[in-house]
C-alpha cells in the first residue's frame, strides 16, 4: 500500500496524477560530497526507505536521528510516447532543505526551502520507458543560519526543539497536464452580495470556465476570456451559505480551461479587525486558540495518515478551542483543507527559528520561501491571520534589524492585505497589525493583577519587553500562555521540561486551566488567546494530550472552562 496516498493539494486538484510515495533507494552522504563522485549516476545505495517520512523517523524504515549533512535519494518512474507531448510534472510537497533534481543523471532544477512546495517540468529530460530520477537533498543545519523551526540544533532535543526533519517529508507526486493549462486560482469573497470573485493564472491566452456549486446544487457560473496569464472574473452567488466558526460550509469549484480541469473549493467569509475586537463575517468572535506544532512519535514532521490529520483538530474542539496557532511549522495542504471543512480558524505561520535576524541579509534566506508558502495557501479560509516570524530573540549579543522585520511585514501585507499580519509573535514587535504577547504566569491570581490596566504603564497589560517595544494601541491577543506541565511518571518528571511548577493533582491543572482562562476571557481589552500547548512533543511535557494523543484527563473540563462568551465579544 502507498503511504499518504491521498491528492496533496485538495484546493487545486487534477484527476491525472501519479503518487510517488512508498520505497525509495536510500543513502546519507556525511561529507556532501556526492555530487564531485557522480552520485547522480553511480550512487553506492545501501538501504531503502518508505517516503514521504523523513530519515529521522521510525516510518521512514531508517530511524537515524544524528545530524545528516545531504542525502540522496532515488526511484523509477515509467513514461509512455503519449506522456511526453503533455506536461510531465515533478512535485515536492516539502524538501528540507536544498533539494537537487535529477533525471537519468541530468539535472532538472535546484530548489531552497524547507516547508515549501514547489515542483519541476521534467518531460524534455525523460524518454518513452524507465527513467531514473534520483534526488539530492541537502540540510547543514549546523552551517548556516536558515529558517528551521523547532528541529534541535544539537545532538539530543532539548527545552522546545525537537527531533530533526532532513529530506523528503511531504508527498511526493508526478502530473500529466496539457501544455496550455491553469497555473493558480485564489478567491475574493462578498459575503453582502452575495459573489466572489476569482483570481486566475494560465499559461497561455484562452476562456476560462468556472462553475460553482454548493453541496451538489450549481449556484453560479461564469466565463473569463485571457489575452495574457492573468484575468479575474466576479460570478453572483444564488444561494449564500457563510463560513463560520465550527461550520465549514465550501463551495465547489471546477475550473476548465481547454483540455485542462482543475477542482477547487472556497469559503464565504471575510476576516476584520475592529475596535479591538476580531471580526467575522462583521460578527466579534473570542479566538480561543491553542498551539498546535505538528509533530508526530512516528513521523515526527509527517502525519502518519490523513486520518491522523483530522483528528488533530477534532482533539482540539473537545477541548473547547475553536482554533489554532500554527506554531513554527508551515503546515502541509491538506491539514489546512481539514481545517477549512471543520470551519477551524487558525494562524498561518513560518518556522522562523534559525534565521538571524539580526543579519541585513535575512531576507534573502527567508522571503523567497515564505512568499512560496503564501502563495500555496492563500486561498485557505480557514487561515485567519499571518504571522512568519515567532519570538525574534537576540543572537549572540546582536539586537533585530528592525528593517528586516519591516520588510518581511510590508512584502507579507502586500501578498495578501485582507487578514492582519503580526511581524513577530511575542517580541519584538516593530510594525504589526495585532500586538500579541507571551506571559506563562501559573498563578491566576498574579496573571490577573498583570492584565490590570490600572496597575500597568501602557494602561492594558503588563509586558516584559517593554523597553524594546511599544504598545500603540492595536488589538491585543495573548497568542501563548498557559504550559501547564503535567508528567507524573519520575523519569519523564526528571526529563520534561514545561513552565513553572507542575500542579499537584488533577483537581489542581484543571482548577489552574480554568483560572488562567478566565482571567483572558473577562478582560475587554484582549480578542484571544492561545494556549500552550495541544498535546506533548517529545520532553516537552505541557500538553493537554500525550504525545501519542491519548488524553491526560477528562477534557470535557477543558471545555466547560472555554464554554462561555468573553467581556471582548460583548462590549
Amino acid at each position: 500500500m502507498i503511504p499518504r496516498p491521498e491528492y496533496p493539494l485538495p484546493q487545486f486538484e487534477r484527476q491525472n496524477w501519479v503518487n510517488l510515495n512508498g520505497q525509495w533507494q536510500f543513502l546519507i552522504d556525511n561529507g556532501d560530497s556526492g555530487r564531485e563522485q557522480d552520485f547522480q549516476n553511480t550512487a553506492p545505495f545501501d538501504k531503502e526507505i518508505t517516503v514521504p517520512f523523513a530519515p529521522e523517523s521510525a516510518l521512514s524504515g531508517i530511524g537515524h536521528k544524528d545530524f545528516m549533512n545531504a542525502v540522496w535519494y532515488q526511484r523509477t518512474i515509467t513514461v509512455s510516447e503519449a506522456d511526453l507531448k503533455q506536461v510531465l510534472r515533478l512535485h515536492f510537497g516539502a524538501v528540507d532543505y536544498e533539494a537537487h533534481v535529477y533525471v537519468n543523471g541530468v539535472e532538472v532544477g535546484t530548489h531552497r526551502g524547507g516547508y515549501s512546495s514547489f515542483f519541476l517540468d521534467i518531460q524534455d529530460a525523460c524518454t518513452p520507458g524507465d527513467n531514473r530520477l534520483t534526488v539530492l537533498a541537502r540540510d547543514p543545519m549546523r552551517a548556516q543560519a536558515y529558517p528551521h523551526g523547532k528541529q534541535s540544533h544539537v545532538f539530543y532535543s532539548q527545552g522546545c526543539d525537537y527531533t530533526r526533519t532532513t529530506g523528503i517529508w511531504q508527498t511526493v507526486w508526478l502530473e500529466k497536464l496539457p501544455v496550455a493549462h491553469l497555473a493558480s486560482v485564489d478567491y475574493a469573497p462578498n459575503i453582502a452580495a452575495p459573489a466572489v470573485t476569482l483570481q486566475l493564472k494560465v499559461t497561455a491566452p484562452g476562456t476560462v470556465h468556472a462553475a460553482i456549486s454548493y453541496d451538489g446544487v450549481p449556484c453560479g457560473e461564469g466565463d473569463v476570456a485571457i489575452a495574457g496569464t492573468t484575468g479575474s472574473v466576479t460570478i453572483p452567488l444564488s444561494a449564500k451559505h457563510l463560513w463560520e466558526i465550527g461550520h465549514g460550509r465550501l463551495y465547489d469549484v471546477t475550473l476548465t480551461f481547454g483540455d485542462d480541469e482543475v477542482h477547487s473549493y472556497f469559503g464565504l467569509r471575510e476576516v476584520a479587525m475592529n475596535n479591538g475586537q476580531f471580526l467575522l463575517n462583521g460578527q466579534p468572535v473570542f479566538q480561543k486558540l491553542v498551539l498546535d506544532q505538528g509533530f508526530y512519535p512516528d513521523g515526527i514532521y509527517t502525519a502518519p495518515s490523513d486520518d491522523a490529520l483530522k483528528n488533530d483538530i477534532a482533539l482540539s474542539q473537545a477541548c473547547g478551542f475553536n482554533g489554532a496557532r500554527l506554531h513554527q511549522k508551515a503546515f502541509e495542504p491538506r491539514f489546512l483543507t481539514h481545517c477549512d471543512e471543520a470551519g477551524y480558524i487558525v494562524w498561518g505561520e513560518m518556522a522562523s527559528w534559525g534565521l538571524n535576524v539580526a543579519k541585513a541579509d535575512a531576507p534573502l534566506w527567508f522571503l523567497p520561501e515564505w512568499e512560496e508558502v503564501m502563495a500555496r495557501d492563500i486561498a485557505h479560509p480557514a487561515i485567519v491571520t499571518w504571522c512568519p516570524l515567532n519570538e525574534t530573540w537576540d543572537i549572540d549579543g546582536h539586537q533585530q534589524n528592525n528593517d528586516v522585520l519591516a520588510l518581511i511585514y510590508h512584502t507579507t501585507k502586500a501578498i495578501d492585505p485582507s487578514r492582519p499580519v503580526v511581524d513577530t509573535s511575542g517580541n519584538f514587535h516593530v510594525i504589526t497589525d495585532i500586538y500579541d504577547v507571551h506571559n506563562y504566569e501559573q498563578d491566576p491570581a498574579k496573571l490577573k493583577e498583570k492584565f490590570d490596566g490600572a496597575k500597568q504603564p501602557n494602561g492594558h497589560f503588563w509586558d516584559e519587553h517593554d523597553a524594546r517595544q511599544h504598545y500603540a494601541g492595536q488589538p491585543i491577543n495573548v497568542s501563548e500562555y498557559g504550559g501547564i506541565k503535567w508528567a507524573p511518571d519520575a523519569d519523564a518528571q526528571n526529563r520534561a521540561w514545561g513552565y513553572g511548577e507542575g500542579p499537584k493533582d488533577e483537581a489542581d491543572f484543571v482548577a489552574r486551566f480554568k483560572g488562567l482562562a478566565d482571567v483572558l476571557l473577562d478582560d475587554a481589552d484582549v480578542y484571544g488567546f492561545c494556549y500552550t500547548q495541544l498535546y506533548d512533543v517529545e520532553q516537552e511535557r505541557n500538553g493537554l494530550y500525550y504525545y501519542d494523543r491519548t488524553p491526560k484527563f477528562d477534557v470535557a473540563q477543558f471545555k466547560a472552562a472555554l464554554d462561555r462568551p468573553s467581556a471582548n465579544e460583548t462590549k
